[in-house]
């Protein structure tokens, strides 16, 4: 299993932990500890995906529950009418974030902000978010990383003007949030809510 640089002093820190409490021989707190150290190894977890790709897909830029699909304007990039589906990661979802296709990296902005719980619609205008913008063969599209009420820290990869491919590593959001897809509006959404 492949464990993402950014987990590993969190993964350190929480095994140190465990064995710091069974070399003082408090067992029940570090039996109680080895969930939690093990959950965080989970948590930066980054598996291979063996996914259909191709131009002609848009695939979802994170793992986690479909929350909303809706029509609106997105200003920043798009400059009109989009789709956005907004897929909530709870934090037992993986949290490296993907890009959904191939293109070029035309917009990035880091916006400051609350840490209100991610599933709510409220989030994707008022917590902390960073925003990649491509142009692909479909179109321009838009990747919106939002932080949640117990993440805290988004890591977003590239810079702009940077050719990148579908399913390549965009970032890592640390401790659950959610990933709002802006797409064309004439876009075939393949899932639902």
């Amino acid at each position: 299993m492949r464990i993402e640089p950014e987990g590993w002093p969190f993964i350190i820190l929480a095994w140190a932990l465990v064995a710091i409490l069974a070399a003082v021989q408090w067992i029940i707190p570090a039996v109680i500890l080895v969930p939690v150290a093990i959950w965080v190894v989970a948590f930066f977890r980054d598996p291979i995906r063996d996914r259909v790709r191709g131009p002609e897909l848009i695939l979802a830029p994170a793992d986690g529950k479909i929350v909303s699909i809706i029509t609106m304007d997105e200003p920043a990039f798009l400059n009109g009418p989009s789709t956005r589906v907004a897929i909530f990661m709870n934090v037992l979802s993986v949290h490296v974030n993907r890009y959904p296709a191939h293109g070029t990296i035309e917009y990035r902005h880091y916006e400051p902000g609350k840490f209100l719980h991610a599933a709510s619609d409220k989030a994707s205008t008022d917590n902390e978010q960073s925003t990649v913008g491509l142009a692909t063969s479909k179109g321009r599209i838009l990747v919106r990383q939002i932080a949640g009420s117990i993440a805290r820290r988004i890591v977003t990869d590239h810079q702009t003007g940077r050719t990148v491919k579908q399913g390549e590593r965009l970032g890592l959001i640390r401790f659950g949030s959610r990933v709002d897809l802006f797409l064309p509006p004439n876009a075939d959404v393949a899932v639902k809510v």
